[in-house]
Protein backbone atom coordinates (compact mmCIF):
# COMPACT_ATOMS: atom_id res chain seq x y z
CA UNK A 1 0.00 0.00 0.00
CA UNK A 2 1.74 3.26 -0.80
CA UNK A 3 1.75 6.37 1.09
CA UNK A 4 1.14 9.63 -1.00
CA UNK A 5 3.58 12.08 0.08
CA UNK A 6 2.69 15.71 0.10
CA UNK A 7 5.27 18.67 -0.25
CA UNK A 8 5.84 20.10 3.17
CA UNK A 9 6.09 23.96 3.27
CA UNK A 10 9.25 24.82 5.87
CA UNK A 11 8.72 27.19 8.89
CA UNK A 12 9.14 30.83 7.80
CA UNK A 13 11.88 32.23 9.27
CA UNK A 14 10.81 35.06 11.83
CA UNK A 15 11.66 38.41 9.76
CA UNK A 16 15.02 40.34 11.53
CA UNK A 17 13.66 43.56 13.04
CA UNK A 18 12.60 46.41 9.82
CA UNK A 19 14.78 49.27 10.02
CA UNK A 20 12.23 51.77 11.32
CA UNK A 21 11.73 49.53 14.24
CA UNK A 22 15.22 49.54 15.10
CA UNK A 23 15.24 53.34 14.59
CA UNK A 24 12.00 53.50 16.95
CA UNK A 25 13.80 51.96 19.84
CA UNK A 26 16.62 53.85 19.48
CA UNK A 27 14.78 56.98 19.37
CA UNK A 28 12.79 55.84 22.91
CA UNK A 29 16.49 55.09 24.75
CA UNK A 30 17.79 58.25 23.03
CA UNK A 31 14.23 59.86 24.00
CA UNK A 32 15.16 58.82 27.84
CA UNK A 33 18.16 61.31 27.94
CA UNK A 34 16.75 63.94 26.22
CA UNK A 35 16.24 66.00 29.47
CA UNK A 36 20.36 65.47 30.83
CA UNK A 37 21.57 68.14 28.86
CA UNK A 38 18.83 69.87 30.52
CA UNK A 39 19.78 68.88 34.08
CA UNK A 40 23.63 69.75 32.99
CA UNK A 41 22.62 73.38 31.98
CA UNK A 42 20.62 74.02 35.03
CA UNK A 43 23.79 72.80 37.16
CA UNK A 44 25.95 75.16 35.09
CA UNK A 45 23.48 78.21 35.66
CA UNK A 46 23.11 77.57 39.50
CA UNK A 47 27.11 76.86 40.08
CA UNK A 48 26.77 80.86 38.04
CA UNK A 49 23.83 82.02 40.19
CA UNK A 50 25.37 81.12 43.17
CA UNK A 51 28.70 78.63 43.99
CA UNK A 52 26.87 77.06 46.95
CA UNK A 53 24.51 74.99 44.36
CA UNK A 54 26.88 72.38 43.76
CA UNK A 55 28.22 71.98 47.14
CA UNK A 56 27.21 68.48 48.47
CA UNK A 57 25.03 70.51 51.24
CA UNK A 58 23.09 71.47 48.97
CA UNK A 59 22.93 68.60 46.45
CA UNK A 60 21.81 66.50 49.32
CA UNK A 61 18.83 68.76 50.39
CA UNK A 62 17.62 68.63 46.48
CA UNK A 63 17.73 65.20 46.05
CA UNK A 64 16.18 64.74 49.70
CA UNK A 65 13.38 67.88 48.92
CA UNK A 66 12.46 65.35 46.02
CA UNK A 67 12.59 61.91 47.43
CA UNK A 68 9.55 61.75 48.29
CA UNK A 69 7.80 63.29 45.07
CA UNK A 70 9.95 61.54 43.18
CA UNK A 71 8.33 58.52 44.75
CA UNK A 72 4.86 59.67 44.02
CA UNK A 73 5.95 60.67 40.46
CA UNK A 74 7.16 56.61 39.77
CA UNK A 75 3.52 56.21 41.14
CA UNK A 76 1.76 57.93 38.77
CA UNK A 77 3.83 57.16 36.02
CA UNK A 78 2.88 53.36 36.30
CA UNK A 79 -0.81 54.58 35.75
CA UNK A 80 -0.17 57.15 33.30
CA UNK A 81 1.58 54.13 31.06
CA UNK A 82 -1.59 52.18 31.25
CA UNK A 83 -3.54 54.85 30.28
CA UNK A 84 -4.99 56.18 33.25
CA UNK A 85 -4.00 58.72 35.72
CA UNK A 86 -4.70 58.83 39.51
CA UNK A 87 -5.18 62.25 40.96
CA UNK A 88 -6.16 61.03 44.20
CA UNK A 89 -1.87 60.02 44.65
CA UNK A 90 -1.42 63.25 46.72
CA UNK A 91 -4.27 63.13 49.27
CA UNK A 92 -3.28 59.58 49.82
CA UNK A 93 0.42 60.47 50.24
CA UNK A 94 -1.26 62.98 53.50
CA UNK A 95 -4.21 60.12 54.32
CA UNK A 96 -2.24 57.30 55.04
CA UNK A 97 0.19 58.76 57.57
CA UNK A 98 -2.60 60.19 59.08
CA UNK A 99 -4.93 57.64 59.44
CA UNK A 100 -2.04 55.60 61.30
CA UNK A 101 -0.86 59.07 63.41
CA UNK A 102 -4.62 58.91 64.54
CA UNK A 103 -4.67 55.09 65.42
CA UNK A 104 -1.10 55.29 67.66
CA UNK A 105 -0.91 58.60 69.78
CA UNK A 106 -4.26 58.73 70.71
CA UNK A 107 -4.92 55.53 72.53
CA UNK A 108 -8.16 57.11 74.12
CA UNK A 109 -9.53 56.99 70.61
CA UNK A 110 -8.71 53.54 69.93
CA UNK A 111 -10.24 52.50 73.41
CA UNK A 112 -13.40 54.51 72.21
CA UNK A 113 -13.73 52.94 68.61
CA UNK A 114 -13.60 49.16 71.03
CA UNK A 115 -9.82 48.58 70.13
CA UNK A 116 -7.23 47.58 71.84
CA UNK A 117 -3.98 50.41 72.01
CA UNK A 118 -2.42 50.22 68.81
CA UNK A 119 1.05 49.67 69.42
CA UNK A 120 3.47 51.73 67.62
CA UNK A 121 5.04 48.65 65.49
CA UNK A 122 1.76 48.20 63.56
CA UNK A 123 1.83 52.31 62.31
CA UNK A 124 4.10 51.61 59.05
CA UNK A 125 2.13 48.63 58.38
CA UNK A 126 -1.21 50.65 58.89
CA UNK A 127 0.31 53.44 56.23
CA UNK A 128 0.81 50.69 53.98
CA UNK A 129 -2.62 49.02 54.59
CA UNK A 130 -4.46 52.43 53.73
CA UNK A 131 -2.57 52.72 50.99
CA UNK A 132 -3.77 49.68 49.30
CA UNK A 133 -7.32 49.84 50.42
CA UNK A 134 -7.56 53.48 48.23
CA UNK A 135 -5.70 51.42 45.37
CA UNK A 136 -8.12 48.71 45.47
CA UNK A 137 -11.40 51.12 45.89
CA UNK A 138 -9.83 52.84 43.36
CA UNK A 139 -9.83 49.58 40.86
CA UNK A 140 -12.91 48.71 42.12
CA UNK A 141 -14.87 51.83 40.25
CA UNK A 142 -13.01 52.19 37.53
CA UNK A 143 -11.83 48.87 36.76
CA UNK A 144 -15.04 46.50 37.90
CA UNK A 145 -17.56 49.11 37.46
CA UNK A 146 -16.17 50.86 34.59
CA UNK A 147 -16.07 54.31 35.82
CA UNK A 148 -14.07 57.23 34.05
CA UNK A 149 -10.39 57.09 36.07
CA UNK A 150 -10.08 60.79 35.77
CA UNK A 151 -13.41 61.20 37.80
CA UNK A 152 -13.07 58.75 40.18
CA UNK A 153 -9.80 59.49 41.10
CA UNK A 154 -11.00 63.61 41.30
CA UNK A 155 -13.86 62.48 44.08
CA UNK A 156 -11.11 60.23 45.82
CA UNK A 157 -8.84 63.17 46.27
CA UNK A 158 -11.49 65.29 47.65
CA UNK A 159 -13.07 62.31 49.60
CA UNK A 160 -9.96 61.43 51.23
CA UNK A 161 -8.69 65.06 51.74
CA UNK A 162 -11.33 65.92 53.72
CA UNK A 163 -11.43 62.68 55.26
CA UNK A 164 -8.05 63.67 56.96
CA UNK A 165 -9.12 66.93 57.45
CA UNK A 166 -11.96 65.76 59.68
CA UNK A 167 -9.50 63.20 61.48
CA UNK A 168 -7.13 65.85 62.48
CA UNK A 169 -9.81 68.50 63.21
CA UNK A 170 -7.71 70.70 60.78
CA UNK A 171 -4.80 70.10 63.21
CA UNK A 172 -0.96 68.71 62.53
CA UNK A 173 -0.52 65.35 64.66
CA UNK A 174 2.71 65.76 66.36
CA UNK A 175 4.91 63.12 68.40
CA UNK A 176 4.95 60.39 65.95
CA UNK A 177 6.29 57.38 67.09
CA UNK A 178 9.64 56.25 65.93
CA UNK A 179 8.21 53.77 63.91
CA UNK A 180 6.86 56.55 61.65
CA UNK A 181 9.95 59.00 62.02
CA UNK A 182 12.75 56.47 61.45
CA UNK A 183 12.63 56.74 57.67
CA UNK A 184 12.00 60.01 57.53
CA UNK A 185 14.89 61.00 59.87
CA UNK A 186 17.55 58.45 59.38
CA UNK A 187 20.85 58.91 58.04
CA UNK A 188 22.63 56.03 55.82
CA UNK A 189 26.11 55.77 54.74
CA UNK A 190 26.07 59.67 55.58
CA UNK A 191 22.89 60.58 53.28
CA UNK A 192 19.40 60.80 54.55
CA UNK A 193 17.77 57.09 54.41
CA UNK A 194 14.52 58.62 52.04
CA UNK A 195 17.15 59.23 49.43
CA UNK A 196 18.21 55.79 49.20
CA UNK A 197 14.57 54.54 49.48
CA UNK A 198 13.57 56.87 46.56
CA UNK A 199 16.89 55.71 44.48
CA UNK A 200 15.86 52.06 45.31
CA UNK A 201 12.15 52.24 44.08
CA UNK A 202 13.03 54.05 41.17
CA UNK A 203 15.30 51.36 40.34
CA UNK A 204 13.26 48.75 40.72
CA UNK A 205 10.84 50.53 38.62
CA UNK A 206 13.18 50.65 35.37
CA UNK A 207 14.17 46.68 36.15
CA UNK A 208 10.21 45.99 36.29
CA UNK A 209 8.66 48.16 33.85
CA UNK A 210 11.82 47.80 31.19
CA UNK A 211 12.53 44.28 31.40
CA UNK A 212 10.12 42.24 32.94
CA UNK A 213 6.50 40.91 31.51
CA UNK A 214 4.68 42.58 33.70
CA UNK A 215 6.21 45.63 33.06
CA UNK A 216 5.66 44.79 29.13
CA UNK A 217 1.30 44.02 30.02
CA UNK A 218 1.47 47.69 31.22
CA UNK A 219 2.72 49.40 27.89
CA UNK A 220 0.24 46.90 26.06
CA UNK A 221 -2.52 48.03 27.89
CA UNK A 222 -1.56 51.89 27.13
CA UNK A 223 -1.01 51.19 23.76
CA UNK A 224 -4.44 49.33 22.93
CA UNK A 225 -6.15 48.08 25.29
CA UNK A 226 -7.96 45.39 22.73
CA UNK A 227 -5.16 44.27 21.38
CA UNK A 228 -3.77 43.65 25.07
CA UNK A 229 -6.66 41.91 26.03
CA UNK A 230 -6.39 39.61 22.59
CA UNK A 231 -2.92 38.52 23.35
CA UNK A 232 -3.88 36.91 26.18
CA UNK A 233 -3.28 39.64 29.12
CA UNK A 234 -5.20 40.27 31.80
CA UNK A 235 -6.00 43.54 31.22
CA UNK A 236 -8.54 44.10 34.28
CA UNK A 237 -6.26 42.41 36.87
CA UNK A 238 -3.14 44.24 35.83
CA UNK A 239 -4.78 47.88 36.22
CA UNK A 240 -6.07 46.59 39.55
CA UNK A 241 -2.83 46.06 40.42
CA UNK A 242 -1.43 49.09 39.20
CA UNK A 243 -3.66 51.65 40.75
CA UNK A 244 -2.99 49.10 44.20
CA UNK A 245 0.90 49.88 43.65
CA UNK A 246 0.85 53.21 42.56
CA UNK A 247 -1.55 54.09 46.19
CA UNK A 248 1.03 51.88 48.64
CA UNK A 249 4.18 53.88 46.88
CA UNK A 250 1.56 57.57 47.41
CA UNK A 251 1.25 56.13 51.17
CA UNK A 252 5.31 55.54 51.53
CA UNK A 253 6.02 58.57 50.16
CA UNK A 254 3.95 60.57 53.06
CA UNK A 255 5.10 57.97 55.44
CA UNK A 256 8.63 59.36 54.61
CA UNK A 257 7.82 63.13 54.48
CA UNK A 258 5.58 62.89 58.01
CA UNK A 259 8.81 61.26 59.26
CA UNK A 260 11.27 63.96 58.05
CA UNK A 261 8.81 66.85 59.24
CA UNK A 262 8.10 64.58 62.81
CA UNK A 263 4.91 65.69 62.06
CA UNK A 264 1.45 65.05 59.96
CA UNK A 265 0.17 68.22 58.84
CA UNK A 266 -4.11 68.12 57.67
CA UNK A 267 -2.89 69.82 54.71
CA UNK A 268 -0.15 66.99 53.63
CA UNK A 269 0.28 66.53 50.26
CA UNK A 270 -2.06 69.08 48.80
CA UNK A 271 -1.01 70.58 45.84
CA UNK A 272 1.27 67.77 45.34
CA UNK A 273 -0.43 66.65 42.44
CA UNK A 274 0.97 69.77 40.22
CA UNK A 275 4.56 68.85 40.31
CA UNK A 276 4.25 65.10 39.96
CA UNK A 277 2.33 65.82 36.48
CA UNK A 278 4.83 68.34 35.83
CA UNK A 279 7.78 66.08 36.18
CA UNK A 280 6.11 63.49 34.66
CA UNK A 281 5.11 65.03 31.65
CA UNK A 282 8.40 66.91 31.04
CA UNK A 283 10.10 63.13 31.79
CA UNK A 284 8.16 62.08 28.49
CA UNK A 285 5.63 60.28 30.27
CA UNK A 286 2.50 60.40 27.61
CA UNK A 287 -0.87 61.01 29.02
CA UNK A 288 -2.36 59.03 26.44
CA UNK A 289 -0.90 55.94 27.52
CA UNK A 290 1.81 53.33 26.32
CA UNK A 291 5.14 55.51 26.36
CA UNK A 292 7.43 56.72 28.35
CA UNK A 293 10.14 55.35 31.04
CA UNK A 294 11.03 55.72 35.21
CA UNK A 295 14.05 57.05 34.23
CA UNK A 296 12.54 59.94 32.04
CA UNK A 297 10.59 60.47 34.86
CA UNK A 298 12.81 60.66 37.77
CA UNK A 299 15.00 62.67 34.94
CA UNK A 300 11.94 65.00 34.74
CA UNK A 301 11.25 65.58 38.94
CA UNK A 302 15.24 66.02 39.56
CA UNK A 303 15.27 69.05 36.89
CA UNK A 304 12.13 70.66 38.20
CA UNK A 305 13.47 70.37 41.87
CA UNK A 306 16.94 71.80 40.58
CA UNK A 307 15.22 74.49 38.37
CA UNK A 308 13.38 75.03 41.48
CA UNK A 309 16.83 75.50 44.13
CA UNK A 310 17.69 78.00 41.53
CA UNK A 311 15.19 80.06 41.73
CA UNK A 312 15.37 79.79 45.43
CA UNK A 313 19.03 80.77 45.42
CA UNK A 314 18.58 83.23 43.21
CA UNK A 315 16.40 85.09 45.64
CA UNK A 316 13.00 84.32 43.70
CA UNK A 317 9.97 83.63 46.22
CA UNK A 318 8.31 80.13 46.63
CA UNK A 319 4.94 81.66 45.62
CA UNK A 320 5.87 81.41 41.67
CA UNK A 321 6.52 77.33 42.17
CA UNK A 322 2.95 77.01 40.80
CA UNK A 323 3.61 79.34 37.82
CA UNK A 324 6.85 77.12 37.30
CA UNK A 325 4.86 73.66 37.70
CA UNK A 326 1.98 74.99 35.03
CA UNK A 327 4.60 76.54 32.57
CA UNK A 328 6.61 73.37 32.83
CA UNK A 329 3.08 70.68 32.04
CA UNK A 330 2.18 72.94 28.83
CA UNK A 331 5.64 73.47 27.52
CA UNK A 332 6.05 69.66 27.56
CA UNK A 333 2.78 69.30 26.24
CA UNK A 334 3.76 71.31 23.34
CA UNK A 335 7.60 70.11 22.73
CA UNK A 336 5.47 66.34 22.48
CA UNK A 337 3.09 67.64 19.74
CA UNK A 338 5.82 69.00 17.83
CA UNK A 339 8.18 65.86 18.24
CA UNK A 340 5.47 63.37 18.56
CA UNK A 341 2.97 64.39 15.67
CA UNK A 342 0.02 62.99 17.71
CA UNK A 343 -2.30 65.04 20.00
CA UNK A 344 -3.08 64.75 23.53
CA UNK A 345 -6.52 63.75 23.79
Amino acid sequence: MSETLTPTTPPAAVPPPSRSASRSLAVARLRDLALVPAIIAVAIVGSIVNPVFLSSDNIINVLQSMSEIAIVVLAQTIVLITGKMDLSLESTFGLAPGIAAWLVIDPALTRGLGLDVVPDAWAVPLVLLVGALVGAFNGLLIVRFGLNGFIVTLGMLIVLRGLLTGISGGQTFFALPESMTYLGSATWVGVPASIWVSLLLVAVGIVVLGYTRAGRALYAIGGNADAARAAGIRTDRVLWVALIVASVLAALAGLLISGRLAAVPAAQGSGAIFQVFAAAVIGGVSLNGGKGSVFGAFTGVLLLFMIINVLTLAGVPAQWTNFLNGTVILVALVVSRITGGKAQT
